[in-house]
C-alpha cells in the first residue's frame, strides 16, 4: 500500500478558559479504505509522542469516497486502533463535510463525546469564541472556533467536556501539561485592528482565502494563501510579501502580526526584463536559480514574466545545488522528510508541476 504523501501528524493547540495544551492529529485521507488506514496507522501509530490517554485526532476533511457507510468503517477503524495503542480517539472536521460523506451517529454511538468540530465565519484573527457559529450537533467535545487565534496561525478550540486533560496531569508518572501561555488576546486584538492602507513595511500578514489575483493579473495559486509573510515593501495600495514576490492589493491580505520589525537580512531584488531567465537572473543576484525557486515559490522556474520582481534575502549564496536520485516507492513526502526539507522546496527548485508524478531513477535538486 502506497500511503498518501498527504497523510502526517501534527499538533494543535486548543483553548479553553483553564488551560492551553497540545494534542497530536492524523492527517486522515483514507477515503473509505480500510487498507490504507491499516497502512497509515502502522506507519504513524508508533511515531506519537504525546502521553497515554492524550488525543489523537483522525482529520477527515478530504479525500471521501462517495460510500458513506465506507467512509464511516475507515474512520472507525482508526479510531478503534487509536484506542488500542492506549490513546483518546476523536474525529476531526466540518459540519457540512461530515453530514456529506460520514454517518456521525455511528461514530459517537461507538465513542460518546468525540467530535471535533471546526465552524467560523471568516479567516480573521479571532481571539474569543464565537458561539452564533457553533455546529449543532451530538456528541460534540472540541469547538474549533477559528484557524487565526493569534499571530502565527494558530487554532482556536474550546473543550467543553474536559476531554483535553486526557494524559496530562501531576501525578507520579504522567506528564505535566505543556506550558503554551502567550500573550495571544493583546496580540490578536492589536493585529486584527491594523487593516487596509493601515498596514506597514515589517508586518506580518496573510493572503485571505478569498482573494483571486496579484496586482499583475495572475491567479493567486492556492497554496499562497493562509500562510504568513511579512511585508517588505509597500507602494500605495499594494504589498510586496516575502516568499511570494508578487505585487497584492492590501485589501487581499489581513494582518496577523502588527509589529514592524524588520527582516534581519536585506533583501536584493531585480525586476525581470524581456529575454531574462532565473539562471542569468541568479547569477546577477549571486546566487544559484535553485534557491531563488524556492525563495521566491516558483512552482515552475521557466515561468517568469517581464515585470516580476524576483527578491533574494540571502543564505546558500552561490552554493552548489545537492541532489537526490528517486527510489522505487519514493513519494515527495517521503523524500522532503529523509532530505530535511519541505514538499513545497522540492516541487519550486524542480519546476514540478504535479507533486504525484515522479519517477524512479529522476534527478531532484535541493
Amino acid at each position: 500500500i502506497v500511503i498518501p504523501p498527504a497523510i502526517f501528524f501534527y499538533y494543535s493547540t486548543l483553548f479553553d478558559s483553564r488551560f492551553k495544551t497540545l494534542q497530536q492529529n492524523l492527517w486522515y485521507q483514507v477515503g473509505g479504505s480500510q487498507e490504507v488506514a491499516k497502512a497509515a496507522l502502522d506507519r504513524y501509530l508508533p511515531k506519537i509522542q504525546t502521553p497515554k490517554n492524550s488525543i489523537v485526532a483522525l482529520d477527515y476533511e478530504g479525500g471521501a469516497s462517495g460510500n458513506k457507510q465506507a467512509n464511516t468503517d475507515a474512520i472507525l477503524y482508526g479510531m478503534r486502533r487509536v484506542k488500542a495503542a492506549g490513546y483518546t480517539p476523536m474525529y476531526y472536521s466540518y459540519k457540512p463535510y461530515t453530514l456529506k460523506h460520514v454517518d456521525y451517529k455511528r461514530i459517537i454511538k461507538e465513542f460518546p463525546n468525540s467530535l471535533w468540530i471546526a465552524a467560523y465565519p471568516n479567516y480573521e484573527v479571532t481571539p474569543v469564541p464565537n458561539y452564533s457559529f457553533f455546529p449543532s450537533m451530538d456528541g460534540i467535545s472540541v469547538f474549533q472556533f477559528t484557524s487565526t487565534y493569534v499571530a502565527g496561525g494558530l487554532d482556536g478550540n474550546v473543550d467543553l467536556t474536559g476531554i483535553t486533560d486526557n494524559g496530562y496531569g501531576k501525578q507520579q508518572g504522567q506528564k505535566v501539561k505543556p506550558d503554551t501561555a502567550t500573550p495571544a488576546i493583546e496580540n490578536g486584538k492589536e493585529a486584527n485592528e491594523v487593516k487596509g492602507n493601515d498596514v506597514e513595511v515589517g508586518m506580518t500578514v496573510k493572503v485571505n482565502f478569498g482573494a483571486k489575483n496579484y496586482a499583475t493579473g495572475e491567479t493567486i495559486p492556492q497554496w499562497v494563501k493562509g500562510k504568513p509573510h511579512k511585508i517588505i515593501k509597500k507602494n500605495g495600495d499594494t504589498v510586496l510579501l516575502d516568499g511570494i514576490m508578487s505585487w497584492l492589493s492590501v485589501h487581499d491580505v489581513e494582518t496577523i502580526d502588527a509589529s514592524t520589525s524588520q527582516p534581519t537580512t536585506p533583501a536584493k531584488s531585480y525586476i525581470v526584463k524581456q529575454g531574462d531567465t532565473l539562471s542569468g537572473i541568479a547569477s546577477n543576484l549571486g546566487t544559484n536559480w535553485q534557491e531563488l525557486a524556492r525563495q521566491n515559490s516558483l512552482s515552475n522556474p521557466n515561468m517568469i514574466y517581464t515585470g516580476q520582481v524576483i527578491s533574494f534575502t540571502g543564505g546558500q549564496s552561490g552554493a552548489t545545488a545537492r541532489t537526490y536520485t528517486v527510489r522505487s516507492g519514493d513519494n515527495l513526502s517521503s523524500i522532503a522528510s529523509r532530505l530535511g526539507i519541505t514538499v513545497q522546496g522540492l516541487v519550486s527548485m524542480n519546476g514540478i508541476s504535479n507533486p504525484n508524478l515522479i519517477y524512479a531513477g529522476q534527478t531532484l535538486n535541493y
